[in-house]
């Protein structure tokens, strides 16, 4: 098939966080194990990302165990793993080399969070002359700071100023700056339909 899923971040690293509370959906695991079966069922290419800041000692670093997927979700065999560095999935990895490799042209994307990793790399995978669909119920965020908070705010701290951006806020915006310039916004209710009426 000429379409591939991209799973960016649906990772335990967000659960050792302290912002873990704060997301958009704790749930998002349910959402992204439907895409990865409609992409199963349509042998479609399934890529699993993660982000990793080795030596930072952070949730990110790998020496911490904590950049794994989230225990909910299966990888297969044979389907490609990869590990970056960057907000994006392609600058850092091989990603664009793997896709052209198996005739991939259209992308759906998805995971965590929304506005960063996973808006990043649909607008890099647009340019890139791919055709993206983001589905946006499978992807989450937390809240924003205002850029002129305090470093170093508790969660609290965040909830409590009245410049943060709202989750729900965030995801919406996204959907705007990506909608006829970058990508295709879609939900997993819409693709699953949508491969039924094909099948």
């Amino acid at each position: 098939m000429t379409r591939a899923l991209i799973v960016i971040d649906v990772q335990e690293s967000f659960r050792a966080h302290p912002l873990w509370e704060t997301i958009s959906d704790p749930k998002i695991t349910r959402q992204v194990d439907r895409l990865v079966g409609l992409a199963r069922r349509a042998g479609d290419t399934v890529v699993w990302v993660l982000h990793s800041e080795p030596g930072s000692g952070g949730v990110f670093d790998p020496a911490l165990g904590h950049v794994r997927l989230m225990d909910e979700l299966s990888r297969r065999d044979g389907e490609p793993l990869i590990h970056k560095t960057s907000h994006n999935a392609f600058t850092t990895t091989n990603l664009q080399q793997l896709l052209t490799e198996r005739g991939v042209r259209e992308l759906t994307v998805c995971g965590i969070r929304t506005e960063q990793c996973v808006e990043t790399t649909a607008r890099l995978a647009s340019d890139l002359g791919y055709q993206v669909t983001f589905v946006t119920d499978a992807t989450a965020t937390n809240p924003v700071p205002h850029r002129d908070a305090p470093a170093g705010q508790s969660v609290a701290e965040l909830l409590a100023d009245p410049r943060t951006l709202s989750a729900e806020d965030v995801v919406r915006r996204t959907e705007y700056a990506l909608s006829g310039r970058f990508a295709t916004i879609a939900t997993v209710d819409e693709l699953e339909t949508s491969a039924a009426s094909r099948a």
